[in-house]
């Protein structure tokens, strides 16, 4: 099932729109992974599990519900926003990589 509104779009308002997957993509990446860093650091220092796991459980369902609404515009916006997040997880791992010894 996709909604017709991305299919109907111009080349220019396309190229456009896709952008604005990719952007998207990298800010829900980011947001991602920074809470998953964060989750990490509470399971290691002994932090509330009911709050840790919650966070977790949000950072899914963020995840899923994003996807699932790029899914619902096709198969192109889908891997337009993963690879946004795609990217952010590079961008992250890089910087926990300089903070761990």
């Amino acid at each position: 099932m996709n909604f017709p509104w991305f299919n109907a779009l111009s080349a220019g308002a396309e190229v456009v729109s896709l952008v604005a997957y990719l952007g998207a993509g990298i800010v829900l990446g980011m947001l991602y992974f920074r809470g998953l860093w964060w989750s990490v650091r509470r399971f290691s220092d002994g932090g509330k599990l009911a709050a840790t796991i919650a966070l977790m459980i949000g950072r899914f369902v963020v995840l899923g519900g994003l996807m699932t609404l790029a899914s619902l515009q096709g198969a192109l916006p889908l891997l337009v926003l993963a690879l946004g997040v795609l990217a952010a997880r590079a961008a992250i791992l890089r910087r926990v990589r300089e903070v761990t010894p």
